[in-house]
């Protein structure tokens, strides 16, 4: 049965929606709350935060499913963070819908790349802090391994000029990729809710119109959900409302010690830098692009601008988090141990973003106010998701003329009918067509 379709077959008691009546709502959420408390589920030394049963899940088998994710996932946080819905709540069914909202909640709060702060979560969720730890790890390992690779061909044989003729091809697909996985994830978040439709449009249209993702939004959203429909639970003195405001020390020291020849005070400029980069910068993957031209090209010169947009474009074509370019970036600037500096600087700050505040969550997660608060990030962050397939696929489908790229096009409209039609193809088979197809017409339409 199609994913909408299950959707409104399910009773509204029964999944993490309801018919818009906020009366309905609030019987709801006594009966999840009820649920939790009384329910917990045994396979999380955490318990679980949905009232329905689910199924084992493994430590080991957990890390499998995200090292293949981390392998084989092309499309960037928009499409990681969709795959995660898929294969862990809706196939699966290893984790709650509402366990994923709320890892979506903090890890929009929190600044740093938002899948790989999703993927930690759920490992927390699953085996506490070991299982965050070997999450984020095994996730970010293959395309870390894959970065360092490239980038070492690159300084082997003078550039890797063949990535735009692969990029040219999957681009466009990478786009199908995401508006399939954001079609998903509006509908199983608004559902028929009014109000949350209503703020995912908005977010979507503010992050189309502006490219940009902004905190404030998220955070005025769910406090807008919360007031329109919370105030009559509030109880003064008692509210976890203070929890909500996620403040953390942002306290980084590295102690990786690496032999070899480069200057040992350079590595250390690379840690301060890549740390603020991923403890300061919020949004998806692409948003810390800006930021680490800033530092990469302009402050420090470590690189130059063709070099800087052939990591950008390494970064696209790359499985698993975007950010994991600063590795390619680290290896070009003093190979691998400035490969291995970059990517543990840019990565620690967003795994202790989510570990300290993921008890919080787990504490606070069941209670109705909170609820309403994540309800309206939750569709905020859709909503920006949404907005970013615009602003991507503008930026893939138009030339720098404002023309409209014909074969980019093409790409697009057969990616979105393959995910759309009966064929059940695999995503990484899309991509590597796509790249054939890329290479094959890049010299004769390419700029």
């Amino acid at each position: 049965m199609p994913h909408a379709a299950r959707m409104l077959a399910v009773p509204p008691f029964h999944r993490d929606g309801y018919n818009g009546d906020p009366l309905e709502r609030t019987r709801f959420l006594e009966h999840r709350a009820s649920r939790r408390v009384n329910t917990p589920d045994t396979s999380s030394p955490h318990g679980s935060s949905a009232g329905n049963p689910l199924e084992h899940c493994s430590l080991g088998e957990l890390l499998g499913y995200f090292l293949r994710l981390g392998a084989l996932g092309f499309g960037g946080p928009v499409a990681l963070i969709g795959y995660m819905h898929r294969d862990l709540v809706e196939r699966r069914g290893w984790f709650s819908e509402a366990d994923y909202k709320e890892g979506l909640t903090l890890a929009q709060l929190a600044p740093g790349p938002l899948a790989v702060q999703l993927a930690i979560y759920l490992g927390y969720l699953r085996a506490g802090t070991l299982g965050a730890t070997l999450v984020g790890i095994v996730f970010c390992l293959p395309s870390f391994v894959v970065v360092v690779a490239l980038g070492w061909g690159y300084q082997q044989y003078g550039g890797l000029r063949w990535v735009q003729a692969v990029f040219y091809g999957v681009g466009p697909v990478v786009i199908g990729i995401i508006a399939a996985s954001a079609a998903r994830l509006t509908q199983s978040t608004a559902g028929r809710d009014r109000l949350l439709w209503a703020i995912l449009s908005v977010s979507a249209i503010c992050t189309a119109v502006t490219e940009s993702e902004y905190v404030l939004l998220f955070l005025c959203a769910g406090v807008l959900v919360w007031l329109l429909r919370g105030p009559r639970w509030f109880r003064p003195g008692t509210s976890p409302a203070a929890s909500l405001v996620l403040s953390i020390p942002a306290s980084l020291s590295a102690s990786i010690g690496i032999a070899g020849d480069y200057d040992a005070s350079q590595l250390w400029r690379m840690t301060w830098f890549f740390a603020k980069a991923g403890a300061f910068v919020f949004g998806s993957g692409l948003a810390i692009v800006p930021f680490l031209y800033g530092g990469v090209v302009t402050q420090y010169a470590w690189l130059d601008d063709a070099q800087f947009l052939d990591a950008v474009a390494v970064a696209m074509i790359t499985p698993g988090p975007i950010v994991i370019t600063v590795g390619f970036i680290g290896y070009l600037v003093a190979g691998l141990a400035g490969a291995l500096v970059a990517s543990v600087a840019t990565f620690l700050p967003c795994y202790l973003f989510t570990i300290v505040p993921a008890p919080l969550f787990r504490r606070y997660g069941s209670r109705r106010s909170i609820v309403m608060f994540v309800d309206g990030v939750t569709a905020a962050a859709v909503g920006a998701i949404c907005g970013a397939v615009v602003v991507l696929g503008r930026r893939t489908l138009v030339s720098a003329e404002g023309g409209v790229l014909l074969p980019k096009l093409v790409l697009l409209a057969a990616a979105i009918g393959v995910l759309a039609g009966r064929w059940r193809v695999a995503e990484p088979l899309l991509v590597l067509a796509a790249a054939l197809v890329g290479l094959a017409i890049y010299p004769y339409v390419g700029n």
